[in-house]
């Protein structure tokens, strides 16, 4: 847990700028996505474990609540969360024949952005992007090949691309694309002990709608 202090600093140093800012809004945004893994691994190993052992994780969808604080009418600061999606690996490989699910996990991954938003407030129609880290913990494990599996929780860069369309003053649609960097160590204990490092590389589609207060 001692990796969330930078993130939660860095939070709190934001959110107190933007609190502090005039002629400020809220933005509130939920929607669905889908959590696109793109995983690698540098390979299973262990004792007794076969050469080429690997594991691929697959994708998963969830749903999605944002809220950003806009310091002026083209910067922000945005916190991104969600139910934690569960991700599900399978056997790949020379271990291939042990099949779908031998292991899954929920991403518990928060998310905090400096935004800009190109444009002018009245705009219809307005791009975004967004920078800045991503916390990950992987929580509920289960896996059917391992009594006991611990995967290292992560601090990683966090990327955005997004639009909003105005329904209304307060109203509107989004759409958004977000890349994450997410790197987690995992050791599992069972009739040996495995040990990997996975290279997640999330992708997140989102859309969804927005109310402005």
């Amino acid at each position: 847990m001692k990796n969330t202090l930078p993130v939660l600093s860095l939070a709190a140093a934001l959110l107190s700028v933007a609190g502090g800012a005039s002629a400020q809004s809220n933005v509130l945004k939920f929607g669905v996505a889908n959590y696109t893994t793109n995983s690698k691994t540098n390979g299973i190993t262990g004792i007794g474990v076969p050469p080429g052992a690997d594991a691929e994780t697959g994708d998963a969808p969830t749903v999605l609540v944002e809220y950003e604080r806009l310091l002026n009418p083209n910067l922000g600061v945005e916190l991104a969360l969600g139910i934690p999606p569960r991700i599900e690996a399978k056997a790949t490989g020379s271990v291939a024949f042990l099949g779908d699910d031998v292991l899954s996990a929920r991403a518990v991954s928060p998310v905090l952005l400096l935004t800009w938003h190109f444009g002018s407030p009245g705009d219809k129609l307005r791009p975004y992007v967004g920078a800045g880290v991503n916390y990950t913990k992987f929580a509920d494990i289960e896996s059917r090949i391992a009594t006991d599996v611990e995967i290292e929780d992560s601090v990683g860069w966090a990327a955005k691309a997004g639009v909003d369309y105005a329904l209304s003053p307060t109203w509107g649609l989004f759409a958004s694309v977000s890349a994450l960097k997410v790197k987690s160590k995992l050791v599992a204990t069972g009739a040996t002990v495995l040990q990997t490092t996975i290279d997640f590389r999330p992708v997140v589609y989102s859309i969804g709608a927005s109310y402005r207060f």
